[in-house]
């Protein structure tokens, strides 16, 4: 393996899973990664290695952190749903009742749970954003305003990739009056004392790992969503990745911009950490951040589709969080997945990044990388890990596309 050992403590239940890290290592590409699960509150598995920064070969350290794309989105998916519950979010509310300005546009008859779903009709931007556009808030929100809809809302759903981080955390705003990463801070990260950040200060600058795009080989098969990026830059899936303002993960400027689509930086532990009170009925020790009678509305499917508007893959997602996705059995190129149990949600990120918790087993897991994988979805090396964690945990089979026992 690169630049030594791995490291970290691990239950002795869940060594297959650290077999399977270490594997990432040796077979499958991995450069600098962390792995972290709780069972019923107790972490059993916290594992990091590898190589930080390949230019100067620092080593991926207990407390190196790195940007987890959109594993954001589960975090302000949490931060709508603390709200929720505490009876000052209304999900089957409109829009317009929080953000009066957004009301227009063919956008008159939004609600609050299509901008979760994905269903509202904002995956990307029309109008030409400006470079640097992501790290002005005022600027996204006031043109996400004033933009139509790329379909009635909550008729179909896509991916709204960096502009879900701006439809919901304006929400997230408005109603509790900080900006998100505030919000996020004092009452999800903060409490539960884990590296997360959505907007993250210049002083953790040099723990973050860079991230090292994935680079396809000759002949690797094209997936609907590139050929679409390729072929027709007018497209929702083009906009969608060309037209979001200059966002680029290793900038000082991104991190320090509260870009919750896709700009969070934290590591397994984190990802871990965040989802460990929602396995285990929304409180864990001195923190709740939801009543054990809102997690099924965080838990559920809520909107399903055979063809994803942005990803052009069937997707499945519950009120701001990914559900289980099995793709296994389509054309080369689109087989991208991310396979959990039917209880389980959480977060993908680019590259292969997760985060997510499943209540039926009192499970939280988080896995980060700086080495991107070729998929938007899981790709194996952190479905390996998963995969690992469920055998673990007594579960036969996810043939059906979804783990059981």
């Amino acid at each position: 393996m690169p630049n030594g050992k791995i490291e970290g403590s691990c239950d002795p239940r869940f060594l297959g899973v650290a077999e399977e890290f270490a594997k990432n290592f040796t077979a499958r590409g991995e450069v600098g990664a962390s792995v972290c699960a709780t069972l019923e509150g107790r972490t059993v598995l916290d594992l990091w290695g590898g190589v930080a920064r390949v230019a100067d070969n620092a080593p991926w350290t207990r407390d190196t952190v790195s940007i987890v794309f959109s594993c954001t989105k589960g975090a302000v998916a949490i931060c709508a749903h603390i709200l929720a519950s505490r009876g000052r979010l209304d999900v089957d509310a409109p829009v317009a009742q929080y953000w009066p300005e957004f009301a227009r546009k063919g956008k008159e008859c939004a609600t609050v749970r299509m901008m979760l779903d994905h269903s509202v009709g904002l995956p990307a931007f029309k109008t030409p954003v400006r470079h640097g556009g992501c790290n002005d808030w005022s600027y996204m929100v006031e043109l996400l305003a004033d933009e139509e809809p790329f379909w009635e809302p909550g008729i179909r759903n896509g991916y709204h990739m960096l502009n879900f981080g701006w439809t919901v955390g304006e929400l997230v705003r408005r109603v509790s009056g900080k900006s998100l990463g505030a919000f996020f801070r004092d009452e999800v990260a903060t409490p539960l004392g884990v590296d997360f950040w959505i907007g993250t200060p210049e002083s953790v600058e040099p723990r973050v790992a860079p991230m090292m795009m994935h680079m396809p080989k000759p002949g690797d098969p094209l997936s609907a969503f590139t050929q679409a990026i390729v072929g027709d830059p007018k497209s929702i899936s083009a906009l969608s990745l060309l037209n979001g303002g200059g966002f680029d993960p290793n900038s000082r400027e991104c991190h320090a911009a509260e870009i919750g689509g896709g700009g969070g930086i934290s590591n397994a532990r984190g990802l871990a950490g965040i989802y460990a009170p929602l396995a285990n009925g929304g409180t864990l020790g001195k923190v709740k951040l939801v009543d054990a009678s809102h997690l099924p509305k965080m838990a559920e499917v809520a909107m399903a589709t055979n063809q994803d508007a942005t990803l052009l893959i069937p997707t499945r997602f519950a009120l701001g969080f990914m559900k289980s996705m099995d793709n296994r059995r389509r054309a080369a190129g689109d087989r991208d997945s991310a396979i959990l149990s039917s209880t389980a949600f959480g977060h993908v990120g680019a590259g292969g990044s997760i985060g997510f918790a499943d209540p039926a087993v009192g499970l939280s897991f988080g896995y980060s990388m700086n080495q991107m994988g070729p998929s938007i979805l899981l790709n194996e090396r952190g479905q390996s890990l998963v995969d690992a964690t469920y055998r673990t945990l007594g579960y036969r089979s996810n043939d059906s596309g979804v783990w059981s026992k």
